[in-house]
């Protein structure tokens, strides 16, 4: 065990809602008890901003794994779910890959996908995607914006709010947002 603290923290959420996909993040690295940066860039544009990523865990890790789904995209024509389910592999069974410590959401303007080191190439339910540490917060407020805002609310409106309310409840999410919508 390292004898230094990890960089943590992160929230990502992911939500399509009435045909529009959108995903966003808040800025926050902490190391240890400390905000180390706030204002830290968590979603990337892949395949000229058909696919937006986002990412919690290791900015490195990341930034590997995000190459790696990049080259299966352009392997796979850029189909997302194969190039995902093509990286899981990867991931799981390369022993350099297996060591990183991260997770993805991943977006077209189709679908979502949860990307993850164990293998997985998740669907989620409810068309509502989340990672990192204030994911359930985000989560809890997105479901709620969902069943309740009905066609009051965008996509990236309700991105938006369910990162805001997970910032004002987890210490480890701040406000600083960056949110894109995918696809169009």
């Amino acid at each position: 065990m390292s004898k230094f603290p990890k960089i943590r923290s992160t929230t990502v959420c992911a939500i399509k809602h009435n045909g529009q996909v959108a995903i966003g993040a808040d800025g926050q690295a902490t190391l240890g008890n400390t905000v180390a940066k706030s204002n830290v860039k968590k979603i990337r544009k892949l395949q000229e901003g058909k696919i937006v990523t986002g990412f919690a865990g290791s900015t490195a890790d990341a930034f590997t794994l995000l190459e790696r789904m990049d080259e299966k995209l352009n392997s796979f024509g850029g189909n997302m779910k194969r190039a995902a389910i093509e990286l899981a592999k990867d991931w799981r069974t390369d022993r350099y890959l297996r060591k990183l410590e991260a997770m993805l959401i991943v977006a077209d303007k189709d679908e979502i996908l949860v990307v993850s080191g164990t293998g997985d190439v998740l669907e989620p339910d409810n068309d509502i995607a989340v990672i990192g540490s204030g994911s359930m917060y985000a989560q809890s407020a997105a479901l709620a914006l969902k069943k309740h805002a009905g066609d009051k609310l965008t996509a990236e409106e309700m991105v938006r709010e369910s990162l805001s309310i997970a910032a004002d409840i987890c210490i480890y999410t701040n406000h600083n947002l960056v949110i894109e919508k995918v696809g169009k």
